[in-house]
């Protein structure tokens, strides 16, 4: 079941005894408190691994001006940029490159980005929203409940579910095979 921004912060304030909201404008203490906390624990625990739903690859579009130092071309990133994870010309990988503000600057003339994005919410797998959830109860307890026992006890939790969380993605694909290693070839 695909869950909203608001569903996810309304599990987690259940989680924690409080009560839940229907918008991040109802003016309470938990809707102040998930409204300004959500966003930052979302894409924290986005850009903390590599997930398989929220990986993707892009031709980047190379911007008129150039760097002023080190590199001769710039990129701009995509706007639902989180983190990179590798930049080349075919294959998205093997370029050396810097990111600066919201552009990668590099040598070459194009350039596939393989990066974690920010996707919509209903697009979360099931054990993710419950990884989300136990970070955001945790983050949510010492503002709403000021129980650092609590709290410490829910980060707890939300550390197990993002273990599991991130053993269940990596089920998802067949792992990366060695392509070449120059230690074993040279034995061979």
């Amino acid at each position: 079941m695909a869950l909203s921004a608001i569903a996810l912060c309304s599990r987690a304030l259940l989680k924690i005894g409080s009560g839940t909201i229907a918008s991040f404008d109802e003016g309470t203490a938990e809707s102040e408190v998930a409204g300004n906390l959500y966003p930052s624990v979302r894409d924290g625990l986005l850009s903390s691994h590599n997930w398989t739903f929220a990986t993707g690859q892009v031709s980047l579009a190379r911007l008129v001006a150039s760097p002023v130092a080190d590199f001769d071309n710039a990129f701009q990133l995509p706007a639902d940029f989180l983190r990179a994870l590798s930049a080349g010309v075919d294959r998205g990988r093997g370029l050396t490159y810097r990111i600066l503000a919201d552009r990668l600057h590099t040598n070459a003339d194009d350039v596939v980005m393989t990066y974690v994005y920010r996707p919509d919410e209903i697009n979360f797998p099931p054990f993710f929203d419950q990884a989300l959830i136990a970070r955001l109860a945790a983050e949510f307890c010492i503002p709403l409940t000021e129980s650092t026992s609590r709290a410490q006890f829910l980060f707890g939790q939300a550390e197990d579910e993002f273990r599991r969380a991130k053993s269940i993605d990596a089920q998802q694909h067949s792992p990366s095979a060695i392509e070449s290693f120059p230690l074993v070839e040279v034995r061979s």
